[in-house]
C-alpha cells in the first residue's frame, strides 16, 4: 500500500532521515520518500495509515 502524507515541519533532508527512520523502525522493509520542497512523504508499507500518522506525529512531525 502506499500512502501520501503531506508533513508541513518537514524542513530538510535531516527531518526527512528522522520519518524514514522512525518508520522503518516498524516496517523494516518499508520504503520512504520525503521531499522537504513540497512537504510530500510516500510510503510503500503494510502498516496501517493510522499508525504510520501516529507515529510521525509522536516524534515531532504531525502530517495534515
Amino acid at each position: 500500500m502506499t500512502l501520501q502524507l503531506t508533513v508541513p515541519k518537514l524542513a530538510c533532508s535531516a527531518c526527512a532521515n528522522t520519518i524514514t527512520k522512525a518508520i522503518q523502525s516498524i516496517d523494516s522493509t518499508a520504503i520512504v520518500q520525503a521531499d522537504p520542497n513540497t512537504k510530500l512523504v510516500s510510503i510503500e508499507t503494510q502498516t496501517s495509515k493510522t499508525k504510520i500518522k501516529e507515529l510521525i506525529a509522536a516524534i515531532g512531525y504531525p502530517s495534515v
